[in-house]
């Protein structure tokens, strides 16, 4: 009898992870680390002391990471979270070609009631339908560089794993400096 009630367990605790494991946490949340990494994991480093040259951003889909470089000099190295399957990042060779520090999505983000109240999360305002009552709240995508049309680089949440809808997140943290030190025209070269 107990090994029956201890698999009835099992079972369901099984069940719950499973179904809990693929719920996305919403680009807005504030993690003080690369979420899904061990706390205490740094999501990168930055160092530019002594280094010049032009700038250009490296991004590897195959790693998840994205390499920041002054002249032939790596200054930075992050953890990313490109486009998941359906959603592709586009591999090629772009630039960017503008900059908001402050970007708020028009297609991203939530449904949410007058009290705030979030009734649908994680839509594509072109495709879900808003529920009656609703207003869209378009993703927060702070540090926002645009390299190919609607494809920006910008902080957001960063599993260990290709999560977003074709753009490049970047954790807390990281997005800044490559913000900061990537003017218009800098090289981003998109790589499997």
């Amino acid at each position: 009898m107990k090994f029956r009630r201890l698999i009835k367990i099992l079972s369901g605790a099984a069940i719950i992870i499973l179904c809990s494991s693929c719920e996305e946490i919403p680009p807005y949340a504030q993690l003080p680390f690369a979420a899904g990494y061990p706390p205490g994991t740094p999501p990168g480093y930055w160092n530019d002391e002594g280094a010049s040259g032009p700038p250009k951003i490296v991004v590897h889909i195959g790693e998840q990471k994205a390499y920041f470089y002054k002249g032939k000099h790596v200054v930075g190295e992050t953890t990313v979270s490109t486009g998941k399957p359906g959603f592709s990042t586009p591999p090629g060779h772009y630039h960017i070609v503008s900059k908001d520090r402050d970007h708020v999505s028009t297609e991203f983000g939530d449904y949410v009631d007058d009290y705030g109240d979030v009734v649908r999360s994680n839509i594509d305002a072109r495709k879900d339908r808003r529920p009656p009552g609703t207003h869209f709240d378009g993703a927060r995508m702070p540090y926002a560089m645009f390299f190919n049309g609607g494809y920006a680089m910008h902080q957001g949440y960063v599993p260990p794993f290709a999560a977003s809808h074709g753009c490049i997140r970047v954790p807390k943290g990281m997005a800044q400096p490559f913000f900061e030190n990537a003017p218009e025209g800098t090289p981003v070269i998109v790589s499997e």
